[in-house]
């Protein structure tokens, strides 16, 4: 007898299929690439499953290029991808004329097969050269996607969490600055709350290899779990809590080829009081309270 799955079972394995982003987007038909995973249907489940919203506070001007710098990182960074490697949350509508390009470790373009899965998605390399290239060598409406926090933010990913890697990440202001391109605070409210997050005694056994790891290749090892495949169990698929990010006004900078530490620090400091700005603007709305402020290291 051929066992037929449930509407119900169906759903639960499109829904798992979505979420850990299953690498089978690039096609290659005749030999030729077929990029077809921003506009991918199975996206949509990203919205049914844990609920993703991009809201904007200001109007963006296709004529010039931008970085946009995003917050927090969180565990796997799900709603960044949801947000700009996808075109589900129907990102060309609310910022027309602009081109998303997420940026990621340059490790993962030398990985057979998981490179053509990362390029599908318009993602480039994090490096100097590629954020180059992308602010020189291309025309204007280019926004460059930058998680500053990087997997070093992973640790501080607990739900309730407004702790960012923030105050020594200064390299993307020294790009913006020779380029002349505005930046961009983005935040995304509920982020660190889809995983849970097991914390080790510090100055354990299982801590202190924890931070030896992360000396050696900047990578926090983290123990995270979430739920599984029904509503009360546990696992590895996030919990079904709702995501909204905010992207802020852009904060105009000037060209400066060869800007001093001083100059960099400088516009840090003023990016670091836009992005306090917008999060103290928006946090009540989403369950944060008042007294509770970002939190800088």
């Amino acid at each position: 007898m051929m066992f037929l799955p449930s509407k119900k079972d169906l759903k639960t394995a499109l829904e798992v299929f979505a979420v850990f982003q299953w690498p089978l987007s690039v096609f290659i038909i005749g030999g030729r690439r077929v990029k077809c995973m921003r506009n991918w249907y199975l996206w949509k489940l990203y919205c049914v499953f844990f609920p993703l919203r991009l809201l904007k506070t200001h109007d963006i001007s296709p004529g010039h290029n931008y970085i946009l710098v995003c917050h927090p990182h969180g565990l796997l960074s799900h709603s960044w991808f949801g947000h700009f490697a996808t075109n589900d949350l129907l990102f060309s509508k609310i910022f027309p004329g602009i081109t998303p390009h997420i940026l990621t470790l340059g490790a993962f373009f030398w990985v057979p097969f998981l490179r053509d899965y990362v390029m599908s998605s318009g993602a480039c390399s994090v490096s100097q050269s590629s954020m180059d290239f992308l602010l020189t060598h291309r025309s204007a409406g280019n926004m460059l996607i930058v998680v500053v926090g990087g997997l070093a933010e992973c640790r501080y990913s607990l739900p309730g969490s407004t702790t960012l890697v923030l105050k020594n990440r200064t390299g993307f202001v020294r790009i913006a600055l020779q380029h002349g391109v505005p930046l961009i605070p983005a935040y995304a409210f509920g982020e660190v709350d889809l995983y849970n997050q097991h914390i080790f005694t510090p100055g354990g056994l299982v801590n202190r290899f924890q931070e030896w790891f992360q000396s050696m290749v900047h990578i926090y090892p983290c123990a995270f779990y979430g739920r599984g495949f029904t509503e009360n169990s546990w696992g590895l698929l996030p919990y079904a809590h709702p995501v909204t990010t905010i992207v802020g006004k852009p904060l105009p900078l000037p060209k400066i080829e060869n800007p001093s530490q001083e100059t960099v620090a400088k516009y840090h400091a003023l990016y670091v009081d836009a992005l306090r700005k917008l999060f103290d603007q928006h946090k009540t709305k989403f369950g944060i309270s008042e007294t509770q402020e970002l939190v800088i290291v």
